[in-house]
């Protein structure tokens, strides 16, 4: 059967079923709805509704890889997605928010959908009659029009969602608020954009102007028609760009060429720097509008310009080299001291021991490459199904968080000698996870490396990171291999180095005062972690982990107290019995809060310390800051990123520095990665990175921001900001 064929029969059997199935709808069960292909479900972006308020909700489809749903104009074949409400009296539901869609390249046609996870926002106004304390049933038909490569099925599913109405500004929803606002932040809309569109020998010249396209490159671009016909999908759009636009070259599609203009045509714009509704009248090119050198051609599948081009030899080897030499230098961040520690007391332990301390230096990269593998492996997973996640992934999660924080505190406590693992208490002074039987403990050890220096970032890992979460998936977890590679590579070195071991000081009595010593810097990252973790929740989660901790400590000390009394001939089960059951209460406890709801977040404020004043970030904000002809300087920062509070501290709040921003009238802008946000994690994948720190600084009239090293100092920003706009930078 040919492919024509396929999408008529297509066409048919979509058009049978939306006619059939309207007849059969009745009111499901709250929650998810699946067929194999699709699974959907109606969700709110608010915790509650207030009266005669617009709330917005969504249908999350979540389709199965190899299928697609489609867009308001599915391009050459297919059918958008359509919604029938049923709701109470007086509530009202608006038309779909529509994502920008991908673009499907199937043989011959272009087609415009959807894949993995996706929100369709609804506005949905609610009538001031309706009385706080109440619900309002809401229930939705959607029929999807799902297709692979092969066919396409029609699934339709009734939602129902029950929302709450109660008086007040409400919180977002915990578990999809802060993905339904960054589907609507980044929505395609009006930004005063003025359009024009000729056809002349056969081509479509398609002019834009203004707003936030004057004044730098758009990058690769693509026009979205909300209307079939008006021109041929599957060919490549070409064009250029002037000082205060551009223009696209286009193919007319089949009702343009045969029947000519008929009228204006409207549709999404996309470029480099965000997504735009436009609505282009007839008539000649717009000036400005060329001149300043050709656009990027746009790549199907909606990929970002780091995507864009085939990942050849060299970029993979100057990625793995990169790789290296950052993994190298991740051993010098603040966030793997702790485990500097370890790995000392590891070496001193074995240093006149041969054959041991090669057995754990081996071990211990084994360790490291292996975590590494599973979390980039993890990564790439998460990516690859849609989710909006980068480097040091986990730490966004606060379960994860509280989990750490208490894994931290129970090595801290058997550094401290309150409970031992192994052998006791002559075990090793090698840390508490290197005194497992064998090199069990040094493989443990190089895992435990890997968590805790997952929130750092090191110089050279940004370009390698960013560049191995675009390569196909066996050259980027060998990048990640690199990473691990170089951060083990110093232990190593020196535990096959005979030559090198003989130096360190033999084992004896300062060994233990040593390894007592070293239970201090994970007391430091367990009271981090807790902070970080405060920040993430709120007070009542707060409380259920201090709680968790001191179980964890006193069950440590009974365990330690029953291990004493084996030592001496007796028994010691009581003690023993009474530590596990304090070790569960804190796992219990640890569940609990793993389970508690997200905090409800208000607005995010500006905020003022020593140095300048901050805003939240958007690429709102930014463009209209450099609209009104001001520099801008963003920090993509998170609370768990130790080198992004010190570069805080030290740089990015000194006096100095706000002195310079004001000079400059310079804005500043912070985005927050401490909780996951997809608006920040596609933003940091524009810039070819996939973790924090990132530093730009845009000025106005640039194409493109300054990426300001990740290692600041208050004279790098300074200077930065002088050379944007030197006639304003001295007093």
């Amino acid at each position: 059967m040919s492919l024509i064929s396929r999408v008529l029969i297509a066409a048919l059997v979509w058009l049978a079923a939306g006619s059939a199935l309207a007849q059969t709808a009745a009111r499901s069960a709250p929650g998810p709805q699946r067929t194999e292909r699709i699974e959907a479900e109606l969700v709110p972006m608010s915790a509650w509704a207030a009266p005669g308020s617009t709330a917005v909700v969504a249908i999350r489809q979540q389709i199965e890889p190899g299928w697609h749903t489609y867009w308001r104009n599915p391009g050459d074949s297919g059918g958008a997605t359509t919604l029938t409400w049923s709701s109470p009296d007086g509530v009202r539901a608006g038309d779909i928010v529509w994502p920008v869609p991908e673009r499907q390249r199937l043989a011959g046609l272009m087609n415009y959908g959807y894949s993995g996870v996706i929100y369709l926002p609804v506005p949905v106004e609610i009538p001031a009659t309706a009385r706080a304390g109440t619900t309002l049933p809401l229930t939705v038909r959607a029929l999807f029009l799902v297709c692979s490569a092969e066919m396409c099925v029609p699934d339709e599913l009734t939602l129902t969602l029950d929302l709450s109405v109660r008086e007040g500004a409400p919180p977002p929803d915990p578990r999809h608020g802060a993905a339904i606002a960054s589907v609507l932040e980044q929505a395609p809309r009006p930004a005063g954009i003025e359009a024009r569109i000729a056809l002349d020998n056969g081509v479509l010249t398609l002019s834009a102007a203004g707003g936030p396209l004057a004044g730098r490159d758009p990058g690769p671009s693509y026009f979205f028609p909300f209307e079939g016909g008006v021109i041929d999908h599957p060919a490549v759009q070409s064009g250029v760009w002037g000082p205060q636009g551009l223009t696209l070259r286009l193919l007319p599609g089949g009702s343009t060429a045969a029947d000519g203009l008929t009228g204006p045509v409207a549709g999404v714009l996309t470029t480099a720097h965000g997504a735009f509704e436009i609505h282009a009248e007839p008539g000649a090119a717009l000036i400005g509008t060329a001149g300043s050198g050709d656009l990027a051609v746009a790549v199907d599948g909606g990929a970002p310009p780091a995507a864009a081009g085939p990942t050849g030899w060299s970029t993979f080897l100057q990625a793995m080299l990169f790789a290296i030499l950052g993994g190298l230098i991740l051993n010098l961040m603040p966030c793997v001291f702790p485990i500097l520690a370890m790995k000392a007391a590891s070496l001193a332990s074995s240093a006149h021991d041969v054959r041991r301390a090669r057995r754990d230096g081996l071990a211990f990269l084994a360790g490291v490459l292996t975590t590494f593998l599973l979390l980039a492996g993890l990564l790439l997973a998460l990516r690859a199904a849609g989710e909006a996640v980068g480097w040091g992934f986990q730490l966004q999660s606060p379960p994860v968080t509280a989990g750490l924080a208490l894994l931290m505190l129970a090595v801290g406590l058997n550094l401290s000698g309150v409970f031992h693992v192994g052998a006791g208490l002559q075990g090793v002074g090698s840390g508490p996870l290197a005194r497992l039987p064998g090199g069990q403990g040094a493989f443990l050890t190089g895992a435990l490396a890997v968590v805790v220096a997952a929130p750092c970032t090191a110089p050279f890992m940004a370009f390698a990171l960013g560049a191995a979460l675009v390569m196909p998936w066996p050259m980027a977890l060998l990048v990640f291999l690199g990473l691990g590679l170089g951060l083990a590579l110093p232990f190593v070195v020196v535990s096959l180095t005979p030559g090198l071991l003989a130096r360190l000081p033999r084992p004896g009595p300062w060994m233990e005062r040593f390894k007592n010593l070293l239970a201090f810097p994970m007391y430091a990252t367990a009271l981090w972690l807790t902070w970080v973790f405060s920040r993430q929740t709120g007070a009542e989660a707060l409380a259920l982990l201090f709680a968790a901790g001191l179980s964890l400590a006193l069950g440590a000390w009974l365990i330690g107290a029953g291990q004493a009394e084996r030592k001496v001939g007796r028994r010691g089960v009581l003690a023993l019995t009474a530590g596990v059951a304090a070790l569960l209460l804190a796992g219990a406890a640890l569940v609990v809060t793993a389970r508690l709801p997200a905090p409800a977040a208000g607005p995010p404020a500006a905020t003022r310390s020593s140095g300048p004043t901050s805003a939240p970030w958007s690429t709102v904000a930014v463009d209209t800051a450099l609209a009104e002809g001001r520099p801008v300087l963003v920090n993509f920062t998170a609370d768990w990123c130790v080198t992004c509070k010190i570069n805080e501290r030290t740089s990015l709040t000194s006096a100095g520095v706000a002195a310079a921003m004001e000079r400059t009238n310079a804005v500043y802008l912070v985005g927050d990665w401490t909780l996951r946000d997809d608006a920040v994690t596609a933003e940091l994948q524009r810039h070819g990175r996939s973790g924090v720190p990132l530093y730009l600084l845009y000025a106005p009239g640039s194409a493109e921001p300054r990426i300001l090293p990740q290692l600041l100092t208050e004279g790098v920003i300074i200077d930065a900001l002088q050379d944007v706009n030197p006639r304003r930078s001295l007093p």
